[in-house]
């Protein structure tokens, strides 16, 4: 009988304290539970705004003609190296390029002409051509 008076109160704090560690850890997991949904739907709105800004594009590029311009410059180019007339003035150009050219104005060149074909992102469009 002496020992239920003791026992009673500890069994309650014993109770309490195991509702207690219930109840925080019910808690944590539901907070994580939320940061896992805000995650998922930050994700999902990056991608719907990254499709958005893409569909964007290719919707203005619709009337563009950057690209046809960057198409006939490197066809004539191309051809002028076939023809035994324009070789020398080919040869010259390129020379005068590679020697007299920032840096600045042929990674701006680069950005021109990769934006123009599509090609996303600077380190996708430098790397393209320094993989030799």
């Amino acid at each position: 009988m002496v020992w239920q008076l003791f026992a009673k109160p500890l069994l309650d704090v014993a109770a309490q304290g195991v509702k207690s560690f219930a109840a925080n850890k019910a808690a944590k997991n539901e907070l994580k539970l939320t940061e896992i949904k805000a995650s998922k739907k930050r994700m999902e709105d990056v991608a719907a705004g990254k499709i958005a800004w893409e569909q964007s594009a290719v919707d203005q590029m619709k009337n563009s003609w950057k690209d046809e311009f960057w198409t006939l410059i490197f066809g004539g180019i191309l051809v002028a190296c076939f023809l035994p007339w324009t070789q020398d003035y080919v040869a010259k150009g390129f020379v005068f390029l590679d020697e007299n050219t920032p840096s600045w104005f042929s990674t701006c060149l680069i950005l021109c002409i990769s934006a123009s074909f599509g090609v996303r992102g600077a380190k996708g469009a430098i790397g393209m051509f320094k993989k030799k």
